[in-house]
């Protein structure tokens, strides 16, 4: 599972028109999932990103977690993450789990995240959408839950 997590001042998420999700200050977290992700890699990975200290302290020492900081999660399924680019200027798609196995371990993220009290907002699973942000310092982080 690899995740795209970046520290934000704002961001919403919009399908066709409308806005699906929104959240102030906050983590906006790309998220794919790969062929062989599983229950594991998803809980593992929310619980991760929960604690990472990505935000500045007192001092502007990035010390305190989205907890810390009683962020929001704005969550954005993104298969596009699982392409390989190794050869010619297609990218293929191989690498990326099935759309039903991938919506339900993109739903267990978000609950996980959930779980670890972080407030989560999202987009549509298998949409077209529109990412609009603020990315504060800027701050992102590539996460795998492989490594």
């Amino acid at each position: 599972m690899i995740a795209v997590v970046q520290r934000v001042s704002s961001a919403n998420v919009r399908v066709k028109e409308n806005i699906v999700g929104e959240i102030d200050e906050g983590l906006v977290i790309l998220l794919g999932i790969e062929k062989g992700d599983d229950e594991k890699d998803s809980r593992s990975l929310a619980q991760k990103i929960s604690r990472l200290r990505m935000f500045n302290d007192v001092n502007d020492k990035m010390n305190l977690s989205i907890q810390d900081v009683n962020g929001a999660a704005l969550v954005v399924s993104q298969f596009t993450l699982c392409a390989d680019t190794k050869k010619g200027r297609r990218p293929s798609f191989i690498n990326a789990e099935s759309p039903d196995s991938s919506n339900y371990l993109y739903e267990l993220f978000k609950t996980s995240l959930i779980e670890n009290g972080i407030q989560v907002q999202s987009g549509e699973f298998g949409s077209m959408m529109d990412v609009q942000l603020i990315n504060n310092g800027p701050v992102t982080f590539i996460m795998d839950s492989n490594t």
